[in-house]
């Protein structure tokens, strides 16, 4: 036992052998020894004459000789003690509070392919990404399905799949890993932070459908559904009507891509999977007993769950959730109507892959992660646009601006930052130039193109003034060079 481990320590002297009368006091010097240290601990455990930090131990409640004090002062004896009543018994299952936060967070799920089934075959690539937003204050969600071979650009790697970033950050050993390039990455594409991030292992997912039971689904079209690929369990459902799915079928329903539409039909089968398991999981009956098994559950699934997420925030989470109808969730898929599809070489091999259309993929993610609805695409000629509503794409966007000052207007950086903070921009900089500027200079560092188109529009900017040096590294989204041309302007 641990609380014997300090007799280890204790040293004999060296005396060429014992006696009788030696090793008697020696051996009663140890009893008194371990009779004081058990004291000692008990006597400072237990004290209650004085308030000590930390806990009281349950047996300091058992019956001691120590004198005990009444409410008012009185010292009384052990036998005139008050008896404690018994502890009131508390509800079956207690809800904790729903999630504190009220701003709108975005967590990215990433489900690995097959490949983490087999040893020594390298990171595995990202077979599924899907980004879920919360917001707290309308109590609505939704989810948008990112192909695996969208053409992207992933920071510090340069450009190739979306479903490469993951192994990428798992290879090189960055900070964060695979999820945490992997959330960089869909940050870029899309504008929007990702605060969290979910990975779940196939293994892992069938044993939580287990755990949860079978869901119904609605097949649209006749599918063979194998866990990973051709092989000997594998199952035919047909197209019509609700089916049944347990355990592995589940998974391999939703992975499953031998349809017309490819990667599109298959993110949409994932939705529905997911609409499923929330009709499963918040149906009032069995909603709270999960809630009050959601520990045991973790500890049986951690090994192969993996998040950013503290499991309390997650279980507060999952108690908002329950508050979100399934008619508030809104749903998206880059589909091919939103890409260019290409060919290209990766790692010597001939590669399909997607290119996506920065404005239609922009109107998507604004129908879900606003919640005012999708903004005006940017191909709007600015001539012919509304001064507001420039102004409110500039400030939805939210955009990092550094303003710096290339004339020899003194202060011109501070009045012109206070100026466009004052619009509703959001400067986070302010300084001077590295050189003098006759025309104001754009330079983007990341995909704020709403602050741009508000710079064109508002202030003329033209293209000859804009930069473009893509930087995940960088402060700022934008950088303002104040150039001659645009200083009388300000105020």
């Amino acid at each position: 036992m641990k609380r014997f481990e300090f007799l280890k320590k204790i040293k004999l002297p060296s005396t060429g052998g014992f006696s009788i009368g030696k090793t008697l006091f020696w051996g009663v010097t140890l009893a008194l020894a371990v009779a004081l240290f058990f004291f000692t601990r008990d006597f400072t455990a237990c004290w209650t004459l004085t308030g000590l930090p930390g806990l009281t131990p349950n047996h300091c409640s058992e019956t001691s000789a120590l004198t005990q004090f009444n409410p008012e002062g009185t010292p009384i004896t052990v036998e005139e003690a008050p008896v404690l009543a018994p502890p009131v018994s508390a509800p079956e299952v207690e809800l904790p509070s729903a999630w504190d936060g009220a701003s709108r967070i975005n967590i990215l799920f990433i489900g690995l392919d097959y490949r983490e089934w087999q040893q020594d075959d390298g990171p595995p690539r990202s077979d599924t990404m899907i980004l879920f937003t919360v917001d707290p204050l309308t109590k609505t969600a939704g989810m948008l399905s990112i192909p695996r071979d969208l053409w992207v650009n992933i920071p510090g790697f340069g450009y190739s799949r979306i479903n490469t970033a993951y192994p990428s950050g798992e290879g090189a050993q960055l900070p964060g890993g695979g999820p945490g390039l992997a959330m960089k990455t869909v940050e870029q594409l899309l504008g929007v932070p990702v605060q969290y991030y979910a990975q779940i292992d196939f293994n892992t997912f069938v044993d939580l459908i287990n755990m949860l039971g079978c869901i119904t689904v609605i097949p649209e079209e006749t599918l063979i559904l194998d866990p990973v690929g051709s092989g000997p369990d594998h199952v035919r459902i047909t197209a019509g009507g609700e089916r049944e799915l347990c355990g592995w079928k589940v998974l391999a329903y939703a992975r499953t891509r031998k349809t017309e539409g490819g990667d599109t039909d298959r993110s949409r089968r994932q939705q529905q999977v997911i609409f499923a398991l929330q009709q499963k999981i918040f149906n009032p009956e069995t909603f709270p007993s999960l809630i009050a098994q959601a520990p045991e559950m973790y500890f049986q699934l951690q090994n192969g769950i993996h998040t950013n997420m503290p499991f309390e925030d997650a279980v507060k989470l999952a108690v908002l959730g329950k508050d979100i109808a399934p008619s508030s969730i809104k749903t998206g898929v880059i589909d091919t109507s939103m890409v260019t599809l290409d060919n290209t070489v990766l790692a010597g091999q001939a590669a399909s892959v997607m290119k996506p259309i920065a404005d239609k993929v922009r109107i998507l993610r604004d129908e879900i992660f606003t919640s005012t609805g999708p903004l005006s695409p940017l191909a709007v000629p600015s001539n012919n646009t509304d001064i507001n509503l420039l102004v409110q794409e500039m400030r939805a966007e939210e955009a990092r601006v550094r303003v710096v000052d290339g004339t020899f207007t003194p202060g011109l950086d501070q009045r012109a930052g206070a100026y466009f903070q004052a619009q509703g921009m959001n400067v986070t900089e302010v300084g001077a130039a590295d050189a003098i500027y006759s025309s104001t200079v754009v330079v983007i560092y990341g995909p704020k193109l709403y602050t741009l188109r508000y710079l064109q529009g508002v202030f003329g900017i033209s293209h000859t003034q804009i930069r473009f040096n893509p930087d995940p590294g960088s402060t700022v989204d934008i950088e303002i060079r104040l150039g001659s041309d645009l200083a009388a302007s300000i105020p």
